[in-house]
């Protein structure tokens, strides 16, 4: 597998909880500077060295072929705000993984396996009277008009981080997550060079801010991407005082965390007598979103 394939599976999990749209938020701290952060402007090292240390980030972190996986997402959305974690463990080549999400106080079990997403849902909720739904996440990316290479979903932009230039990246200083010491970058990502770019500047502005912290041997220990996102116009909504509808604006947050390089991963389909698909419902959804 090529270097890019690697960092676009790195992000894999992150891809399938927002697609799924159970995992619309997770949080990380407020001010977006990880645990332990010390320094906001720290000194050392050259824009240049920073900049390649950010793009070669992914592959070092797919070369260790496994890992556990923290994930936490919060949204807000008309004065609303949702969060939801998760933790499990992600394949970092293929992008297969396994996760037990929590959301609104219910437990999810989440798997994707060969690009197709599943969950089972708490008892009772699952359409189709099956504990399981399934969503191909390839088919869903497809429709979006960049295959493979879809960049509808927030957390797959990273995969995208060897397109930055030095004026892109900025070192915030460093930060001890699980024990780890790490540097943090602070990056801004050019949407208009992403696949699809035209119509994610539409939703998502000029620029995806990203930030990432990178331990000594340059594997990724934490990212993390806010997102203010609007709706398409034929998503808009009407508000009380207003007639006339009016975009809705919702604020992603998603960080996640990568320990333990090398953990075990078994991710395995469930039995498809258990499982609903809801990928023709998925794309319908996209279609009214588009």
């Amino acid at each position: 597998m090529g270097t890019a394939g690697n960092g676009r599976k790195v992000c894999a999990l992150g891809v399938a909880g927002v697609l799924a749209g159970t995992v619309l938020v997770g949080c990380g701290d407020e001010d977006g500077t990880g645990d332990g952060a010390r320094g906001s402007s720290a000194q050392g090292g050259t824009q240049e060295q920073g900049t390649q240390a950010v793009r070669s980030a992914y592959d070092r972190t797919a070369e260790e072929d496994t890992a556990k996986v923290r994930l936490r997402v919060q949204t807000s959305a008309q004065g609303a705000s949702e969060s939801a974690n998760g933790q499990g463990a992600v394949d970092l080549d293929d992008g297969d993984s396994v996760m037990t999400l929590t959301v609104q106080g219910q437990r999810i079990e989440q798997r994707v396996v060969d690009q197709v997403l599943y969950q089972k849902m708490p008892q009772g909720q699952a359409p189709g009277g099956k504990p399981w739904i399934k969503i191909d996440l390839g088919k869903v990316a497809a429709q979006q008009g960049a295959g493979d290479r879809s960049m509808s979903d927030p957390a797959q932009s990273a995969a995208y981080a060897k397109a930055i230039t030095d004026k892109d990246v900025t070192k915030k200083g460093t930060a001890t997550i699980d024990g780890v010491e790490t540097t943090h970058y602070r990056v801004s990502v050019d949407v208009a060079k992403l696949p699809n770019g035209d119509a994610l500047r539409q939703q998502v502005g000029p620029t995806l801010p990203m930030d990432v912290w990178l331990d000594e041997e340059g594997r990724m220990r934490r990212q993390q991407i806010d997102l203010t996102l609007t709706s398409a116009p034929g998503s808009t909504q009407r508000s009380s005082t207003d007639a006339s509808p009016s975009p809705q604006r919702v604020t992603v947050r998603t960080v996640m965390d990568f320990t333990d390089f090398g953990t075990e991963v078994e991710a395995d389909a469930p039995p498809a007598g258990q499982v609903t698909d809801m990928t023709g419902k998925a794309l319908e959804q996209g279609k009214k979103q588009g």
